[in-house]
């Protein structure tokens, strides 16, 4: 008998079943699995899962006792396949089946490609030195050789209009693509993602998958082409990775070294994660040995338990646009200090005193050495990942900070931290994330950082007092509410954005900066609207046209002008505003007076009294800038 492995689909009465059998084949994991829906009228909707983790064989009848993600009368599922016919038993309920796909799941990908990035088409994985098993690959094969069918759709070329351009994407560009996409895959979930090809990302990431909010889960992403193009088998293959890793978000697939802080909490491989031969690895993590020994040993597919999710996985832990990235709960339990700790890296969350009802929640983070010089990777923002972030709320309800967008990094700079450059800072706005705000009550915060260092080591800091304070005034109370809206969180997440989707937000924000300009936060909506101002933003709708809007100079230094005046943001943030109202002053052909926004920074700073070699930073960063700005104006 040929191998029974594959997708069957059967009905009783109004029950519909879509059955997984699992139990010969390629790399068959010995399960059954299954997905239940009802039909009402000329309506179906999802009834639940279920999932036989262990099974036993006997001829053409598998069987065992199912995991369901609901009430079942009865556990036991039975599936009967012969060369003539197929049934199965589940629920209490007997259904006829056909076999409708050698694959266990199928997944529309519609792929579009801004003029001028060319996409992967293939590789030859007997190209460079590796394991045994030479084949071509496609994205599709990669996949299918996963059991799950990508069907490709007619791939489609956007068109940039103008010449110039800066055509390199930030957050809020993607996030303003993406949500016009999704006006036409409709609020469902649905075997579907989109993913663009884009030139490239303003910080140099090779992938993003796009993620933030319940409606929108897990449907779009993006690679960028300036950073892995090339004819080279080593760009090749770093193509095919790349696309296989950020798809495998879509499917719900975390990184390898965060599979813990997924709901429910799964395993970690060896060394943390890091030793998982995975597409959803890092190459350059890869413990041990490094990007040099993962590509020896890859074979080009992803781990057993990954397997099992993709072809398992319950629907809507799978299924685009279903249950949010690491399934649908949010709540985590609080980072621990090891038990032992010798990495020399020492961690600490800063944070100011208070934070006003409605300010965004803007915490510094330190990375400094204990003793010996220490070399780790300089991925210290919580929005690559290697850095989480939990916060315990005043009701005692612990959070995981999950940032809007997901960056995939391919490359980690080494770091030194020693006498001469003691600690590394980052500045992060935690206050809004894909869950929404995280610090909408007045009350007391406890919020504390992990860092994953190069080898896989945890680093954890301790506690930070994070205080909202109860607005005092009638306006305070209502200046918070204008800043605690959904989408005003997104736009301090992406300072800024032109999309429609955030129209109301932005007219929050503008209403906080015209009736109540002289109130603290203020200075906040500013912000926003000055950062969003400076930049040309670029518009992909959902007739697949990219229309860029050029910076407002006037705009922007009126803003930014404002913000640099007050210097009331946290240090960093300061430092980046004034160097793009440097910016905006030399576009607007004020090159001395742009030179003198730069003089201006360093003095602000030096009058904080902030410490020597951080200062030096600054003076070297003023420096740099000046000399960036003479040769664009010149």
């Amino acid at each position: 008998m040929p191998p029974i492995s594959g997708l069957y689909r059967g009905q009783d009465g109004e029950s519909q079943l879509d059955l997984r059998v699992d139990v010969d084949g390629k790399r068959p994991t010995g399960r059954l699995s299954g997905d239940l829906f009802t039909t009402t009228g000329s309506t179906t909707a999802y009834h639940g899962s279920f999932v036989v983790h262990s099974t036993t064989r006997q001829g053409d009848r598998v069987e065992g006792q199912g995991a369901f993600t609901f009430a079942a009368p009865d556990r036991h599922v039975t599936v009967t396949i012969t060369e003539d016919s197929a049934t199965a038993t589940v629920a209490g309920r007997t259904y006829g089946l056909h076999r409708a796909s050698p694959y266990f799941r199928s997944v529309l990908l519609e792929q579009d490609s801004v003029a001028g990035a060319a996409p992967f088409v293939s590789y030859d994985t007997g190209a460079l030195q590796g394991p045994p098993g030479r084949r071509t690959l496609t994205v599709a094969e990669a996949y299918a050789e996963a059991g799950v069918e990508l069907r490709i759709a007619e791939p489609g070329v956007i068109p940039v209009d103008g010449a110039g351009q800066d055509l390199a994407w930030d957050d809020s560009e993607l996030h303003n693509a993406m949500t016009q996409q999704f006006a036409s895959f409709g609020d469902q979930a649905a075997w579907r993602v989109w993913l663009l090809v884009a030139s490239k990302h303003v910080g140099g990431f090779r992938g993003i998958m796009f993620d933030y909010n319940d409606a929108c889960q897990r449907q779009g992403a993006a690679v960028f082409y300036d950073a892995i193009k090339g004819e080279s088998p080593q760009a090749q293959r770093a193509q095919l990775r790349t696309y296989v890793h950020e798809l495998g978000h879509a499917f719900n697939l975390l990184h390898s070294w965060q599979k813990n802080l997924s709901r429910p909490p799964q395993p970690l491989g060896p060394h943390g994660g890091f030793g998982d031969l995975s597409w959803m690895n890092y190459v350059q993590n890869y413990q041990p040995g490094g990007e040099r020994a993962y590509w020896q040993a890859f074979p080009f597919q992803f781990t057993d338990p990954e397997l099992v999710h993709l072809r398992h996985g319950f629907f809507r832990d799978v299924v685009m646009g279903a249950n949010a990235f690491g399934t649908g709960a949010a709540e985590i339990d609080p980072f621990e200090q090891p038990v032992s700790d010798q990495s020399g890296l020492l961690l600490e969350v800063r944070a100011k005193d208070f934070f006003e009802y409605g300010e965004p929640v803007v915490v510094e983070l330190k990375l400094s050495h204990s003793g010996e010089p220490r070399t780790t990777h300089g991925h210290l923002h919580p929005d690559t990942e290697f850095t989480q972030v939990s916060i315990t709320q005043p009701s005692g309800r612990t959070v995981l900070y999950r940032p809007m967008m997901r960056h995939c990094v391919d490359d980690s700079p080494e770091i030194r931290l020693d006498p001469g450059n003691p600690a590394m800072y980052r500045s992060a706005y935690i206050g809004h994330g894909r869950d929404g705000h995280y610090f909408q009550q007045p009350g007391d915060y406890q919020v504390r950082g992990q860092y994953i260092g190069a080898d896989g080591s945890r680093i954890v800091s301790a506690p930070c007092l994070v205080r909202v304070r109860h607005p005092i005034t009638t306006t305070d109370a209502r200046v918070g509410e204008l800043m605690l809206g959904e989408e005003q969180g997104k736009l301090f997440s992406l300072l800024g954005s032109d999309s429609p989707a955030l129209r109301s937000g932005n007219e929050a924000l503008e209403e906080v900066i015209e009736r109540y300009g002289e109130h603290p936060l203020a200075v906040y909506a500013r912000m926003v609207k000055g950062l969003n101002a400076e930049r040309e933003f670029k518009d992909l709708g959902a007739d697949k046209k990219l229309h860029v809007r050029p910076p407002d100079t006037g705009e922007s230094i009126e803003q930014l002008g404002a913000v640099a005046r007050q210097a009331t943001v946290d240090n960093i943030t300061l430092n980046m505003v004034m160097r793009r109202l440097a910016r905006a002053v030399a576009r607007r052909g004020d090159l001395d007076l742009a030179h003198g926004v730069l003089d201006d920074m360093v003095s602000t700073f030096a009058a904080k009294g902030i410490n020597d070699i951080v200062l030096g930073r600054i003076r070297q960063q003023a420096e740099l800038t000046k000399r960036a700005l003479s040769a664009e104006t010149s």
